[in-house]
C-alpha cells in the first residue's frame, strides 16, 4: 500500500467513521422564541451532542449536553439548544463520539420571534401530509409495492417550509412488527432512514400526530395491547413540546403555537371504541380529550386554529373511518364550535389516500373547513364515486401529494392560503381563506 493512500486513509478514517454511526437525522423537533429540540438516531451506542451558533456570529458557538444513545431507545436521542434568542437563525452541527459528522445538507434552525406588542405576525409556512410508505420487501406484501415517488420528501424540501406537520400514517407497521417492541421499533428506524427523507428532516421543525398505521394494525383502537410499545415509540421519533395532556393518562395528545397561529394535536386511536362495536359509547377522541379540545378552542385568542387529527371530520361519507360514522360525537364536537362562537377553524386529516377541502357555514355565521391531505408516497385511492356534500369542488385528487399553508396579513386580517403540490412540487391547485 502506497504511503500516501494510508495518510490519506488515517485523515479520514475519523470522520468516515462518525458518519457510519450514523442511522438517521439529525432532525429538528419543536422551536419556540428561546429553545429547539433537536433529534439524531445512531447505528449503536454512542455519545451524541449538538453544536450550533447565530449565523450572523460564527464564533458565538454553543454545546448542547451530551448523551449516550442505547439499544432500548433504539439508539435514539432527544438533546435540547436551549441558549438562544428570539427570532435568530442558527447553523448546527452533530458530534458523535466528539467528533463532526459531515453532511451534504444545511443544517440550520430558527426561532420564533417575539412579535407581540411590537409589529404584526409574521408570514410563515407549514407544510402538511399523511400516509408515508416505504417499502421494505421482505416483510411486504407480494404483488406491486405499494410506496412509490420517495422524491415527494426532496419537493417539499425546495420549498423551504418553516415547520411540517405529519397527519398519521407516518410510518405503516406490518404483520411483523405489531406486536414486538423490537418489530415496532424496526418499523421506525426502518422508514426514519430514507435518504430522500434526510435534507427534510435536518432543516423544518417537525410536528407529528398518529392514525392506525403507525398506532398498530389497521383501523386499530383503544383495544389493541401493545398500544404502550407504540407510544413509547412515537415519543422516541418525534419531537412535539408533550405527549399527552395533563389530567389523562396515555395518548399523544399535543399542543403548539406557531407565531400567531395554534395547532391542536388530536389523538384518534388511544382512546377510540372500535369500529364495529354495537353497544356502549362510541367515541373516537374519548370524552376527556374531547372536553380538553372543546376549552382549548373557547379560550384560543388565535386568528386560525388548526385542530389536526387523522381521519376526516366534515365528509359526509360514512365510510371507512370517516368521523360521519361516529355521528353523535361528530355533531357534538360541531354543535360545541358552533355554540362557543369559534371562528376560523380548521381541521387538517389525512388517512383517506385521496385530498380535498370540505367546507360548511354553520348556524352562527362562521365558516368550518376540513383540509385532507394524503397520501405522500403510499397507495393512492379511487374515491371519486364518493358523494361528499361538503366537498369544494376542484379539489378532490387522487396522486401523491402535499400542502403547504402560508400564514399572512395583519394582526386582525390574516389570510389562510393553501397550495396542494404533487410529488415534484408542481402546483396542483391554491385556495384563499381570510380569518372572520
Amino acid at each position: 500500500m502506497s504511503s500516501w493512500f494510508v495518510l490519506l486513509f488515517v485523515a479520514l478514517s475519523p470522520a468516515w467513521a462518525q458518519s457510519s454511526l450514523l442511522q438517521s437525522g439529525p432532525m429538528l423537533g419543536y422551536n419556540e422564541m428561546k429553545e429547539v429540540l433537536l433529534w439524531v438516531q445512531t447505528t449503536a451506542a454512542a455519545e451524541v451532542q449538538f453544536a450550533y451558533w447565530p449565523q450572523s456570529e460564527p464564533s458565538n458557538r454553543r454545546l448542547t449536553a451530551v448523551k449516550q444513545t442505547q439499544a432500548e431507545e433504539a439508539f435514539t436521542a432527544k438533546l435540547l439548544a436551549d441558549e438562544l434568542a428570539p427570532g435568530a437563525a442558527y447553523s448546527y452541527e452533530l458530534l458523535i463520539n466528539g467528533k463532526k459528522v459531515e453532511l451534504p445538507y444545511p443544517t440550520e434552525f430558527s426561532t420564533q420571534p417575539l412579535w407581540q406588542w411590537r409589529t404584526d405576525p409574521p408570514e410563515f409556512n407549514v407544510a402538511i401530509g399523511s400516509c408515508a410508505y416505504i417499502n421494505e420487501e421482505v416483510y411486504d406484501r407480494p404483488g406491486t409495492p405499494y410506496g412509490s415517488e420517495y422524491e415527494i420528501f426532496e419537493a417539499i424540501h425546495s420549498k423551504r417550509p418553516d415547520a411540517m406537520v405529519w397527519l398519521g400514517d407516518n410510518f405503516y407497521l406490518r404483520e411483523a412488527d405489531w406486536f414486538t417492541a423490537s418489530g415496532i421499533l424496526h418499523r421506525y428506524t426502518h422508514t426514519r432512514s430514507l435518504p430522500e427523507m434526510q435534507p427534510l428532516l435536518a432543516s423544518t421543525h417537525h410536528y407529528a400526530i398518529w392514525d392506525d398505521h403507525d398506532f398498530g394494525p389497521n383501523d386499530s383502537d383503544r383495544s389493541f395491547v401493545h398500544k404502550d410499545k407504540t407510544l413509547r415509540a412515537f415519543d422516541l421519533f418525534w419531537g412535539n413540546p408533550t405527549v399527552g395532556i395533563p389530567g389523562q393518562e396515555g395518548g399523544i395528545t399535543s399542543y403548539f403555537q406557531y407565531n400567531d397561529i395554534e395547532f391542536f394535536l388530536l389523538d384518534n386511536r388511544y382512546f377510540r371504541s372500535p369500529n364495529r362495536r354495537a353497544s356502549g359509547e362510541r367515541t373516537i377522541l374519548g370524552e376527556a380529550q374531547l372536553e380538553w379540545l372543546i376549552d382549548a378552542l373557547s379560550s384560543s385568542r388565535a386568528p386560525f386554529k388548526m385542530v389536526c387529527i387523522g381521519g376526516q371530520v366534515l365528509n359526509t361519507v360514512a365510510r371507512y373511518e370517516n368521523y360521519a360514522n361516529y355521528a353523535e360525537e361528530r355533531a357534538y364536537l360541531l354543535n360545541r364550535i358552533e355554540e362557543e362562537g369559534i371562528r376560523n377553524v380548521v381541521f387538517l386529516t389525512g388517512d383517506r389516500h385521496h385530498s380535498e377541502l370540505s367546507q360548511y357555514r354553520n348556524s352562527a355565521g362562521y365558516t368550518v373547513t376540513d383540509l385532507t391531505i394524503s397520501p405522500l408516497t403510499a397507495g393512492t385511492g379511487h374515491t371519486v364515486e364518493e358523494e361528499n356534500r361538503l366537498r369544494v369542488p376542484g379539489t378532490l385528487l387522487s396522486q401523491h401529494n402535499f400542502a403547504v399553508l402560508n400564514f399572512s396579513g395583519e394582526r386582525r386580517s390574516r389570510k389562510l392560503n393553501i397550495t396542494v403540490f404533487d410529488k415534484d412540487g408542481v402546483q396542483l391547485w391554491a385556495k384563499e381563506i381570510a380569518s372572520e
